[in-house]
């Protein structure tokens, strides 16, 4: 099973603030996410918000911002009747959609500390995630990057139909050469310091991406796990016969 209930171990490490990004409409899942967001579907008996909420609290973080966005009223009430050992420092509630990267940069704002982790809750993080978040900071930290991601080979997808996005040179850096073996997982480490340029408005993370992989400031570690991700009805249909 994939949940983090009952992991009572936190890791010891330098990063303690993360951003949850679920303000999105979810409309490859239509029609579950008519009437529910996203981040509320379930996977076995734990909805992937609440999974990914104890994954950052298993790790160590210890405080949480969270955007919403699409039928928010149900995210807040959800966090609020939650028993949870981990500071949810804000649920940002957006007035208008702003992307992977205009919710990042919003909820930024909140975040005090000069870096942090984005997580994604639609990806289902298992224990086995922890080793590979570590070894994701201690890069982050040894190479001084400025954004660094956890990627997987899309041979690891259970989504056989998503296509890779990056290449993982011997050097452990991001870059968009060929072969584009690699999918981002949901997860990745941002300097806030990135963020003093771009404002609140609505555009996709890729942007500073393809800024950051230009200047060689993108590392990457490379996810063992089988991923799974809700891509589509279908897949999360697949997903939850088979837990």
């Amino acid at each position: 099973m994939y949940s983090q209930k009952n992991k009572k171990t936190k890791i010891d490490m330098k990063i303690k603030k993360a951003i949850i990004l679920a303000a999105g409409f979810g409309k490859r899942l239509n029609p579950l996410t008519l009437k529910t967001p996203k981040p509320l579907l379930k996977i076995g008996d734990t909805t992937v918000l609440e999974n990914t909420i104890n994954l950052l609290k298993n790790y160590g973080i210890q405080e949480i911002a969270i955007n919403t966005f699409y039928l928010s009223e149900q995210i807040v009430s959800f966090l609020n009747k939650l028993n949870l050992e981990i500071k949810i420092i804000s649920i940002v509630e957006e007035k208008e959609i702003l992307g992977t990267g205009g919710g990042i940069v919003n909820a930024s704002k909140l975040i005090e500390e000069d870096y942090f982790f984005v997580i994604n809750p639609d990806t289902i993080w298992s224990q086995s995630y922890l080793k590979e978040l570590e070894e994701l900071e201690k890069n982050f930290f040894e190479k001084k990057l400025e954004n660094a991601l956890l990627v997987v080979n899309k041979l690891k997808s259970f989504d056989t139909s998503l296509k890779g996005d990056f290449n993982l040179d011997g050097q452990g850096m991001i870059n968009f050469e060929s072969p584009n073996n690699f999918i981002y997982t949901g997860c990745q480490i941002f300097q806030k310091k990135v963020f003093t340029s771009f404002s609140a408005k609505p555009f996709p993370v890729n942007l500073i991406w393809q800024k950051l992989i230009q200047d060689k400031k993108v590392g990457g570690v490379e996810s063992k796990q089988d991923f799974l991700h809700l891509t589509s009805i279908k897949i999360y249909n697949d997903l939850v016969k088979k837990y």
